[in-house]
């Protein structure tokens, strides 16, 4: 059977309230209308990471399901029939808010980029003992950060509203922020998968060695430069949030408090990690769930405001 555009846009509400994490605190400081629209969206990215991060099968495979599911969404976007809620929801949104089949694309290349073919293990060894540097500098890094994050942030101000062409640049800059910030947070767990995402360039810089980096258990005692490598992955972020707080008064207002939400609550992540020094190694860096509700709160409060000024 299938559903119903609002039962569709439910499915991909429920998908969003149980995995967004942080995405999820700037949802619910939106319109409902765009509320559905961002939740469709992520609900489409979880399906495509989803299938991209099973570590149950082998990349080769992955890559294949990734491919036949893409098909789908090929055929429903073309207008075959389809069951799946999300592909639903997604053709809905799409239409809505005028969002361009080329960037859904990029979304889906994006959760692609860790399974590329040349970053297989050479014969001989398995994945987890194929050590890879997979950016040589940070230009190569910015990349895979624009495809990862920054095209979620242009499909995303699509939805915001904006008319202000500027607001794209600094969208796509946002993104590199919360991607680097997810970096540094995750800097220990991807080294244990064998992925290693701070450019080659910096280790070599800070004479660290991509075996020290992943030997690192705990970072109580990080050397100086080991700090120094992650401390200038955190100054970028720290700059490119300037650009996340040049974006907000070039959306549509409804959309400022939900923006705002997310930015803050990803800018606080980052001050989090600079505070402990840059250990990321004892202890996944994470911004308290009190502390993520404060930041609603005060995001609803603006909606509220922007409310009553408009009603005056």
């Amino acid at each position: 059977m299938t559903p119903s555009i609002p039962d569709a846009y439910r499915v991909c509400r429920e998908i969003a309230r149980k995995q967004a994490k942080n995405f999820y605190y700037a949802f619910v400081a939106l319109p409902e209308h765009k509320r559905n629209a961002i939740c469709a969206v992520y609900a489409f990215m979880r399906q495509a990471d989803d299938l991209s991060d099973d570590e149950s099968i082998s990349r080769e495979q992955r890559r294949i399901n990734l491919a036949n599911w893409l098909e789908r969404w090929h055929s429903a976007s073309r207008g075959e029939a389809t069951s799946d809620p999300v592909f639903i929801a997604l053709l809905d949104t799409q239409q809505c808010f005028k969002i361009t089949s080329e960037l859904l694309d990029q979304l889906v290349e994006g959760t692609a980029m860790d399974l590329d073919p040349s970053l297989d293990a050479p014969p001989g060894l398995s994945q987890e003992q194929f050590v890879y540097e997979t950016y040589p500098t940070f230009e190569d890094l910015y990349r895979y950060c624009y495809y990862v994050a920054s095209v979620v942030g242009l499909v995303c101000i699509r939805i915001f509203g904006y008319s202000d062409m500027r607001a794209e640049k600094l969208a796509e800059e946002t993104g590199i922020a919360f991607q680097l910030t997810n970096i540094l947070r995750d800097v220990r767990e991807d080294a244990e998968r064998g992925r290693v995402y701070l450019p080659v360039e910096d280790l070599d810089r800070e004479a660290v060695t991509v075996d020290e980096l992943m030997s690192i258990k705990s970072g109580a005692h990080l050397t100086l430069n080991q700090q120094e490598l992650l401390a200038v992955e955190a100054r970028r972020a720290e700059h490119y949030y300037q650009s996340g707080v040049a974006l907000l008064p070039l959306i549509e207002k409804d959309s400022r408090a939900a923006l705002w939400v997310l930015i803050t609550i990803y800018h606080d992540l980052l001050k989090r990690i600079v505070k402990k020094n840059y250990d990321v190694f004892s202890t996944r860096v994470s911004v308290p769930t009190s502390v993520k509700l404060w930041i609603l709160l005060r995001g609803l409060l603006q909606v509220l405001g922007n409310r009553l000024r408009g009603r005056s």
